[in-house]
């Protein structure tokens, strides 16, 4: 990314990511690249802010689901859900880090920041 000129970097989840999130993150810090990731767990140890599901919410309807089959639902029988819950998660200390100001409406609008 540095070589590139990257001048910022959008972070997905595959498995890799999330086990190596904290390195990433560093990275991310160390060359100076503002990242947005998928999930709030990057955030939390010092990403910069993420937009995605609240995997909360899908681990609970995972388990509604899990319920059902195991009480004798068939799976191919149970609709197919999409999340409807989004959460947009903003670290200050890290976008002040960066020199960045997050725009008040952003501010505004996050389901929860990080001071």
């Amino acid at each position: 990314m540095k070589k590139n000129h990257d001048q910022g970097v959008v972070v997905m989840s595959p498995a890799f990511m999330f086990v190596h999130r904290k390195a990433v993150i560093d990275l991310a810090a160390t060359h100076r690249i503002p990242a947005i990731y998928e999930l709030r767990v990057f955030v939390e140890p010092g990403g910069l802010m993420s937009y995605g599901v609240n995997a909360s919410e899908m681990q609970r309807r995972a388990a509604v689901y899990l319920d059902k089959i195991l009480k004798g639902a068939k799976p191919a029988d149970l609709p197919v859900e999409q999340p409807t819950n989004f959460e947009l998660v903003i670290n200050l200390k890290t976008a002040k880090t960066l020199g960045l100001t997050i725009p008040q409406l952003l501010h505004l609008r996050a389901d929860q920041v990080i001071e």
